[in-house]
This record gives structure tokens, C-alpha cells and sequence, in this order.
């Protein structure tokens, strides 16, 4: 299994049924072991925030022990068209 940014993005989109997936890299060095995460995905609707993020830490569950900081946005398609529009 290789950590990256793509993959992870791939996962979570697939999985997910994400409608939009950012994951950047936040290590210093690039060395894949510093994720921050948006989801934007209709599987999140009438779900609170800790269910959200469960469900994230499901589908990334092989990955997260390599991972040493993940940081996670997720919202539903109306939260994310509202925030866009801010």
C-alpha cells in the first residue's frame, strides 16, 4: 500500500461516493505522513459531525496507522455549495 494524496483521494471518492475530494499533503517534506482532508459526500446528510468523521476513519482504516496527522473537513452537497458561495 502506497500513502499518497491521490490515493487517498481515489479511496475516499470510490468509497465514499464522494461528489468532491481534496487531500493535500501537509507534511513539510512531502514525505506522506500529513493529511488534511475535504469530503463533500450525500452520505454525510442527517449525520453529526462525529458520525462524518467515522465514516471517513472507516474507509481510511488500513491507511490512518501509517498516517502520524490527519486533519478532516466533511460536508454534505448543500453545505458545500453554501460555503462556495461565501
Amino acid at each position: 500500500m502506497e500513502l499518497s494524496a491521490e490515493n487517498l483521494r481515489e479511496k475516499l471518492q470510490r468509497e465514499l461516493e464522494a461528489e468532491h475530494v481534496e487531500v493535500e499533503d501537509t507534511t513539510l517534506n512531502r514525505c506522506a505522513c500529513s493529511f488534511r482532508v475535504l469530503v463533500v459526500s450525500s452520505k454525510f446528510e442527517g449525520k453529526p459531525l462525529l458520525q462524518r468523521h467515522r465514516l471517513v476513519n472507516a474507509c481510511l482504516a488500513e491507511e490512518l496507522p501509517h498516517i502520524h496527522a490527519f486533519e478532516q473537513k466533511t460536508l454534505t452537497p448543500e453545505q458545500w455549495t453554501r460555503e462556495r458561495q461565501k
